[in-house]
């Protein structure tokens, strides 16, 4: 067995993922967005040499980053990880004792003004986290309808501004297409008010999150991930889910609910038997939120939310989530 290899950054929760996740040493572990590998490593050094962790991410430059981890029991593979299943299958892995989903974008990514994320930096208005794949932001900008940016906006960046702001985006690539994030942003600050309860947000704070959402699909993807990983879990193996704002959160603790009281969706009036009650798919669903000490060294973990559960023996049944 190989070193795990020198740590780079510390990810939000540091102490508290690993701890909760690894039960088993020798334990079948994923880790559904590598990133730069910050969780991994922590999870790598709580295996014994039988472990085994297996990494997902959309980013190539996530996938090329792995490469730093000269480790046996690692592998990563360049696939959303909604598609764990089937990636996990062609190597003969079917049940994972514990599975890690750290939801959005990276630090990384937001920190490179050549990905498109952020308004912060100039750039080209891209927002892919797969580069290899599917349109920019920037294509999606210059063509889509003021009905369709408008409901991205209000959809995924709950921007209450949302027509206007659609509006707004089609007048202007009317004279010249969209082209970089400071177009963007521009067009977003002179357009929005400042907001009152935090005159420190950026006005496209909002927009450029909706528009990265649905570039990404990252809600639905979300969606299939939390099903393909309940499906692989082995009884008592954990599925944690780091979410960093309230859509995310929204659904994931709807899921966990779902999960752990099936029974609760159903008619009362029915003459049932707890024998033909749904069993529930998880137990023990807990929240966590950053302790006082990494909100202070640690500025990015200030809207993280790590919630997880333990699954049940109950035959997995595919939860609708809407």
């Amino acid at each position: 067995m190989n070193a795990v290899g020198v740590k780079k950054h510390i990810p939000v929760l540091a102490k508290e993922v690993p701890e909760i996740l690894v039960q088993n040493p020798a334990g079948i572990y994923v880790d559904g967005t590598f990133g730069r590998g910050g969780h991994s490593r922590l999870i790598l050094e709580k295996l014994n040499e039988n472990g085994r962790l297996y990494a997902f991410d959309r980013d190539l430059e996530a996938v090329e980053a792995a490469k730093e981890i000269k480790d046996s029991r690692f592998k990563i593979f360049h696939a959303p990880f909604a598609e764990m299943v089937e990636r996990l299958d062609s190597i003969g892995v079917t049940e994972v004792d514990g599975v890690l989903l750290d939801i959005g974008v990276s630090s990384p990514q937001i920190d490179d003004a050549q990905r498109g994320f952020s308004f912060r930096f100039d750039g080209p208005l891209d927002m892919r986290m797969d580069k290899s794949t599917g349109q920019t932001a920037a294509q999606w900008l210059n063509t889509a309808s003021v009905e369709d940016i408008s409901k991205v906006l209000k959809t995924y960046g709950e921007e209450k501004f949302s027509f206007k702001v659609a509006n707004a985006i089609v007048n202007l690539r009317k004279k010249q297409p969209l082209e970089t994030t400071k177009q963007l942003a521009d067009l977003l600050s002179d357009v929005l008010p400042r907001n009152k309860k935090d005159s420190q947000q950026h006005p496209a704070t909002r927009s450029f999150q909706g528009i990265r959402i649905f570039i990404n699909d990252e809600l639905g993807q979300l969606k299939m991930a939390l099903n393909a990983a309940s499906s692989l879990l082995k009884p008592e193996g954990i599925l944690e889910v780091i979410s960093f704002h309230s859509l995310e959160d929204r659904i994931v603790k709807r899921f966990f609910e779902n999960c752990c009281n099936p029974a609760s969706h159903i008619d009362p009036r029915l003459p049932l038997t707890a024998d033909q009650l749904p069993k529930p798919l998880f137990s023990k669903a807990k929240r966590v939120l950053p302790g006082k000490e990494e909100l202070e060294t640690n500025p990015r973990s200030r809207s993280s939310v790590l919630r997880y559960a333990v699954r049940t023996a109950a035959p997995w049944n595919e939860q609708e989530l809407t």
